[in-house]
């Protein structure tokens, strides 16, 4: 599958449901990468599709309709970081 559209989430889960969460993210294939965070949100995920369309169906539709999640951020990729400059 040819990537052209990504996003990384933020999940922020119901008490002690991470686990049944992680669990259920694995089973997306649109999922590449789960991790666990802290701070205001619980895990961070890295979605990629080959149209936007579909990423907004994923996180729409089968994301974000996961149980245990209570909220999510959105931080669509626009490009990959390839060369960080540090102004000087």
């Amino acid at each position: 599958m040819v990537i052209l559209a990504g996003s990384f989430l933020l999940l922020n889960c119901k008490e002690n449901q991470e686990k049944d969460v992680i669990a259920q993210l694995k089973r997306m294939p649109e999922v590449k990468e789960i991790q666990c965070v802290t701070g205001p949100y619980d895990i961070l995920v890295r979605v990629e599709t080959s149209t936007l369309k579909q990423l907004h169906e994923t996180i729409t539709w089968k994301i974000r309709k996961i149980s245990n999640v209570r909220s999510t951020y959105s931080l669509k990729i626009n490009e990959e970081a390839t060369d960080c400059k540090d102004g000087s």
